[in-house]
This record gives structure tokens, sequence and C-alpha cells, in this order.
């Protein structure tokens, strides 16, 4: 058997007008961690989908473990009857089914005519406990955290016998804890002789978990590195062509008058209850307060609430001296709401709408003309953005649904931050999905924001991230405020560690000891 695991050689790849992949060669080998990475729109998750099958590559040849594959035939179904497997950034699993039900759909242990669950959790069970993915096969997908959720992705490929997995941003809305259990199973995965590929953009889990290093740039490899002796610094200035400051550079803020005012906030949740809880909170202009947060403890219907996605229980919401707890959406934008989504396709977009489209929703009252929208004010509008922002293709035109992820992020960011009149800017998840040189363009524009006067709330599920950007730093657990931090706490030596815990249940023992 080849010591390779796959083999791509002279891989392109074009869609329309785009080229995605020029050329490519890539070498996995068997047994090792192998990091693919790239600004956005650089071609990394497209070639690992041609890997797997899922997209059909214009030219070139593949290998799986030495064999040749049709390139013109070549499937997911053919990739996984070859032992390679891929879980995609966003969850491919049914929400109201179970673990195993998720695990063996499609491919479902039959006893007699009869579907044999038990021993499909049996099975699973053991197989979880082998590799330290440690899931009830018999709990409802539901009920599980996000980092519950991608053990059982990463258990589905298990189960088909993969031996092989490509994983992409396998921790984009992970917790730090959940990241160290990650890495903990993927290097038990690769003890057991499996092979991992990894598309990631997070340079410092590269760092810690990867043998060999792909770095890709508009479509090409630019640079092939050793994940031994291997910098931060040194990948990012590979993926983007020159240095990139990793760091958050930014002055002390200087807080204004009072912006946003919550008082005893009440909202409820989907299942009952209250998933915010009696919740006050400031925000003043020229800071940035943020909330850090394990998904599902509350942050979303707050932020949803503020921004009149979702009615309040009780308690008020207060943009300068209006109470907006009322007021519809387009209302709350007209008294200086700015908004920067969780969910960029179904909050922040119209996939179908062109670039320039995007940049003017809910902007669009500003460009009319005599017989309706001025296109050109939009195109000039729209070219400014686009080269503000370095949104790739610069093509006004360009449909964003065939934009990458982090371009698509780029659109959304250039638009709110350039809303006429706004004093407030809640942003959840800004940098999602986004490379290392777009994560500093976009914290930037936040830390520029705020000098300019704007009161800033952010959300983020990057601790790193909230402990660079906030001035002020709210730990949310269960639906409550359990501690607010300040600058200079921040700041302290431990203070991510104090985060952590905090966000997992502990609750303010330096308060309670004093």
């Amino acid at each position: 058997m080849s010591n390779r695991a796959f083999t791509l050689s002279g891989i392109s790849r074009s869609f329309g007008a785009v080229l995605a992949n020029s050329k490519v060669d890539l070498v996995v080998e068997t047994g090792t961690v192998h990091a693919v990475v790239g600004e956005n729109g650089a071609g990394k998750s497209t070639l690992m989908k041609i890997a797997y099958g899922q997209i059909r590559a214009d030219e070139g040849s593949i290998k799986i473990k030495g064999e040749a594959i049709a390139r013109t035939k070549h499937s997911p179904s053919q990739a996984i009857a070859r032992g390679v497997g891929m879980v995609h950034q966003h969850f491919m699993l049914v929400a109201p089914l179970t673990v195993t039900e998720n695990v063996i759909l499609g491919r479902e242990p039959v006893k007699g005519v009869f579907v044999d669950i038990d021993k499909a959790a049996g099975e699973l069970s053991e197989l979880s406990k082998r590799f330290g993915l440690d899931v009830n096969p018999h709990s409802p997908i539901e009920d599980l955290s996000v980092g519950e959720q991608q053990r059982v992705e990463i258990l589905k490929v298990l189960w088909q016998g993969c031996d092989v997995l490509i994983l992409d941003e396998p921790t984009a809305v992970l917790t730090p804890g959940e990241v160290d259990q990650l890495f903990d199973v993927l290097r038990e995965l690769v003890a057991n002789g499996m092979t991992v590929v990894m598309i990631t953009h997070k340079l410092d889990e590269v760092v810690a978990i990867a043998d060999r290093i792909t770095v890709m740039r508009r479509g090409v490899v630019v640079e092939e590195l050793s994940g031994k002796g291997s910098s931060a610094e040194s990948i990012a200035r590979a993926m983007v062509g020159r240095p990139v400051l990793l760091e958050v550079d930014k002055a002390p803020a200087e807080p204004g008058k009072l912006v946003l005012k919550i008082d005893d906030l009440r909202v409820a949740a989907q299942r009952g209850g209250d998933a915010v809880k009696g919740i006050s909170l400031d925000v003043r202009a020229g800071e940035i307060v943020g909330i850090a947060g394990v998904t599902g403890n509350g942050q979303s219907e707050l932020l949803d609430a503020i921004v009149g996605l979702r009615r309040i229980g009780a308690g008020s919401i207060r943009i300068g001296n209006r109470d907006v707890g009322a007021l519809s959406v387009r209302e709350r934008f007209e008294a200086g709401l700015s908004h920067i989504p969780e969910d960029r396709h179904h909050r922040g977009l119209v996939l179908s709408f062109s670039v320039e489209d995007n940049l003017i929703l809910g902007r669009h009252h500003g460009f009319g003309g005599l017989l309706g929208l001025d296109r050109n004010k939009i195109r000039r509008e729209a070219e400014q953005l686009i080269k503000e922002v370095d949104i790739r293709p610069d093509d006004p035109q360009a449909i964003a649904a065939a934009l990458s992820g982090g371009n698509q992020q780029k659109i959304v960011v250039a638009r709110e931050l350039a809303r006429e009149g706004a004093v407030l800017l809640v942003c959840a998840q800004p940098t999602r999905g986004v490379d290392i040189g777009a994560i500093e363009l976009i914290h930037k524009r936040i830390i520029a924001a705020r000098d300019a006067g704007l009161a800033v709330l952010l959300v983020s599920a990057e601790l790193s991230e909230l402990i660079a950007l906030s001035d002020r730093l709210a730990v949310m657990y269960g639906g409550e405020i359990v501690e607010m931090l300040e600058a200079d706490q921040l700041a302290a030596d431990g203070a991510r560690a104090r985060i952590g815990e905090l966000m997992t249940g502990a609750r303010a023992a330096q308060g309670a000891d004093s």
C-alpha cells in the first residue's frame, strides 16, 4: 500500500471567470496531520472538495492510496469507499434524530426487516470510547453542544470505515476547551494510523498540531512548510504575501456618553423559560464591550432582542434617549443601530443579489434617483467599499453566492460600518470563517469605529479576539452576566483561563473571597 493518503497533480478548477485552483500539486502522507491554509478565496476548500469528489476538477489527476481515480467520475461515494471522508464547516446533522440515527443514516444495519438500532448504538459506543469521542449515542442532536455535534460528524466518517479525515474549519465555533478536546481526538486518530487534513485560518492551532503545512494564495500553492519550527508569523506572511500584524494595536478607550442601556432584560427561549434572565448592561460611545460565553447561553437571544429580531419579555432597551423595545428593525436602524449578524447567509446577505446591491441593503433609500435607484451612485459606492476592504473578485456585479465566505463577510462589515447616522454597532462573530489578513482588516475597522465615537457591543466565539478588542468584557452563563471584567483584568496574567472557567459555570470566586 502507498504511504501517501492521496496525491493531487496539476489540479485546475474554474467557476465562470473565477479561477479557484490553477495547476495545484498536493501530497498528503499517511499518518500525518496536514494543514491547508490560505486567505479566503485562495482555493483551499475547493481543492479539498475535489479530493473528496464533491467537486470535479477541470484538469489534473487524483490518486488515493496510490490508486489512480478517474477525475470525471470521482464522487463522495467513491472517496468514502477508498477511505476518504470529509467533515464540512457547516454540520450536516438532522436535529430531532439521535446520534446513532444520524451516524447510520443511509447505511442502516438491519435485523430481519427492521433497523438494528441497538447493535449500531453499541458499536458507536465502542468507537467513541476507542478514539476519545465522548458522546451518548442515544442523545438527540438538538440537545448536544456544538463540540459534541462535531464529534458526531467525526463518528459518521469513522463509521463509514474512513481512515483519511478532511476537516473544513473544524474549530470555527468551538470554545477553547472544546478545541483542546478536538486536538486530543485528532492526535489519537493519527496515533492509530489515520490521516487528518485540516483546512483552517487559525495559525496558532496550525503550529500546535500540524506535521506539514501547505500554503495557498489565489488558487496556487505558494509554499510547503514543516509543522515543526514554523511560526504563525511566517505562515501568515506566506499566506498574505506581506507581514501581518497578529496582535491588535489599539489605544485605551475614552468612553463618552451612554449609548446603549439595557435594564433587567428578559427574553424567552424557544422551548420555554428565559434565555436571557434579567440582564442589565451599559455601552458608551467610544468603547467596545465584549460578551463571552459558550454557545447557547443567551448571547444570540440578547443580540436578537437588541436589534429587534426577538420580542422582549420584560425590561427595557434604550439607544440614546429612546426606548426601542417596541420598535421595528427598520426603526432601530433609523435610531442609530448598525448590525453585523451572526449568520451572514440568512441575515446579512441576499446571496442571489450582486455585491453592489448587497452593499446598499438597508441603506438603499440613500441611493434614490428620479426613476428609482441611481445605479451610477451605487456603483461608485460599491467600488469604493470593495477597494477599502479588498473584496475579491473586485467586480461590483459579481453574485454574492459565488464569493468565498470571508469575502461575503467583508461585504457585511463594509456595509454596516458605512451606515450613516450610526451610533451603536452590534457585532456578532465578525471574523467567523475569515482568514488572517481579513481578520486584521476587520479588527482595524472595528477599532476605528470605536475611536470615531461608536459604541460597540461584540459577541464572538473567539476568546482571543474578545480579549484583544474589548475594553470591558461581560461573561454570560445560563442567560446571566456572571462577571464583568475591566481592561486591567483582561490584560492580567491568567485572564484567558479565568474567563474560560466563568464560561463553563464557575462563579466569580475572586469576588466571593474578598
